[in-house]
């Protein structure tokens, strides 16, 4: 409370500064815009098209395995770890909102990530650390959108043909295509209509996996409830860190200064409001898939709560219902993967554009169109040849996701606004870059350590019958076969073709 209200005293003491001609601000800063910043990253949406871009960014199917997650730390920690997450990256994200804000105030809007690190750290920062590691988690993130949309495509295969013969990497092409289409969608701002969508597609699988969740528990098909802890002192410890690491993760963004960017100026207090709309879905559907999930499933949730909708290739809730819940599943995972695709589209477009000419001239279109075309080939190809690539996605997420949404918001912050060092303020941020640091080299080194572990099992374009759910580089399960591997198969009626380790990173041995 104190640290708001010391916010809201500092800004209010900044008013003055609101006092400046908008057009004078605009007119040097629009002419040094390059083509990444210009068509990409144009600056015409409101706040309410910003809570269509966070909600997206933010609450994806991730979200889904959130009930593992309670599994090691049971209901008060687990509600209590949500609230906490909630509350940081809230706070961490507004706190960026408002450094932004400030240097936009001062005549120098920074419009990507990298570009307040030059301003804030210094160029090397910017050029070497910041867009390097964005760049990974967000291109990384597209190809993980593409080999899950293709496994929840296979998943709807099994459930109308249980002993299809069609493999893994076909559906990831398939998926390929529908990104290759949006990829060519022109500007982050052109997809306010799709991430409305995106909006209500998040709140129905939401519905669903709670829904679900409420029946099964209800009827006499689910398992026995069980909230205890298991295991010994060393593996409830362990637990504990990977139930943090995934609840941390879950709440993961990476792209907040794009996201601002895209708002028409001036842009004080509209990020805040657009973080309102995106905290809104995010609480009604985080806290709704945890607390139902767990309520039916508790210990015996599985790291993908839809493994938990069939019990030895017996669906508990009705084929169409899965199938439902797949789809608008695929459909957000598409929303998710273009948004993601932003930052790579910037530097594209940076690449080969004319500023000068129009956006739509043949001289923009045709490089464009190559350019996209070519990265989601790329990352297609990718998700198609190393099925086990949330290995690796877990070791750029703990790199990436965790120092951009929960380290470099709070130094920014006291770098730009120089809090007092007695301020209650400046040692929450302290203790908030600490914590979120030491969690961040935890994660790594559980991902290392699991790719050491799978590297065995690794096969270019495997036919896995596994998903990781993993967006954001997350821990998220444990056992020796993945948590979709069990899903597919239960719905095949096969055994997997070969067993698959974790597809991310995990601070425990078998559960």
């Amino acid at each position: 409370m104190a640290a708001v209200t010391w916010l809201t005293l500092h800004h209010n003491q900044r008013a003055g500064e609101d006092d400046y001609d908008h057009h004078k601000h605009l007119s040097p800063t629009h002419q040094q815009l390059d083509a990444g910043a210009l068509f990409v990253l144009k600056s015409k949406g409101s706040w309410l098209h910003c809570g269509y871009h966070l909600t997206t960014s933010i609450v994806a199917p991730p979200l889904l395995s959130l009930p593992f997650a309670f599994t090691f730390l049971g209901w008060a920690a687990g509600i209590i770890s949500l609230v906490v997450g909630a509350l940081v990256t809230f706070y961490s994200y507004n706190l960026l909102s408002l450094v932004l804000e400030h240097h936009a105030q001062l005549g120098r809007r920074h419009l990507r990530f990298r570009d307040m690190a030059n301003d804030i750290l210094g160029p090397r920062w910017g050029r070497y650390y910041v867009g390097p590691i964005q760049f990974m988690v967000c291109y990384g993130a597209v190809i993980a959108c593409t080999l899950l949309g293709g496994q929840c495509m296979k998943a709807i295969y099994l459930l109308s043909q249980p002993n299809g013969s069609m493999k893994l990497y076909e559906f990831v092409i398939i998926f390929g295509f529908l990104m290759l289409v949006l990829a060519q969608i022109p500007s982050f701002h052109s997809l306010r209509h799709i991430n409305l969508i995106s909006l209500f597609l998040c709140l129905a699988y939401s519905a669903c996996a709670a829904a679900a969740s409420i029946y099964i528990g209800n009827s006499s098909k689910g398992p026995k409830k069980d909230y205890g802890l298991k295991g010994d002192t060393e593996s409830r410890i362990f637990g504990i860190f990977n139930a943090i690491a995934i609840i941390a993760t879950t709440y993961g963004n990476g792209i907040i200064p794009e996201i601002q960017a895209t708002i028409a100026p001036p842009v004080k207090g509209k990020m805040f409001k657009g973080l309102c709309v995106c905290y809104t879905v995010l609480i009604i559907t985080f806290f709704t898939v945890a607390i139902t999930g767990y309520w039916a499933f508790g210990n015996h949730s599985e790291g993908l709560l839809l493994s938990n909708f069939v019990d030895d290739g017996n669906p508990l809730v009705p084929k169409w219902f899965i199938l439902m819940t797949n789809l608008f599943t695929i459909l957000q995972l598409s929303a998710v993967g273009v948004v993601y695709l932003q930052p790579t589209n910037e530097v594209l477009e940076r690449t080969f554009a004319d500023p000068k000419s129009k956006e739509l001239s043949a001289r923009n279109v045709i490089p464009r169109v190559v350019s996209r075309s070519l990265s989601v080939v790329i990352a297609t190809t990718v998700a198609a040849m190393l099925p086990f690539f949330g290995d690796i996605n877990a070791v750029i997420g703990a790199f990436g996701f965790m120092p951009l949404d929960f380290i470099l918001p709070v130094v920014f912050f006291n770098l730009t606004f120089k809090p007092s060092k007695r301020s209650l303020v400046f040692w929450l941020n302290v203790s908030i870059a600490v914590v979120f640091s030491a969690l961040a080299i935890i994660a790594a080194i559980a991902a290392v350590r699991q790719i050491v572990l799978d590297a065995k099992t690794y096969r270019l374009f495997a036919n896995l019958k596994g998903n990781n759910w993993n967006l954001k580089g997350k821990n998220q399960e444990n056992s020796a076969v993945s948590e979709m591997s069990k899903y597919e198969t239960r719905l095949s009626h096969e055994p997997p073709e070969f067993p698959v380790f974790s597809r991310t990173s995990s601070l425990l041995g078998n559960r």
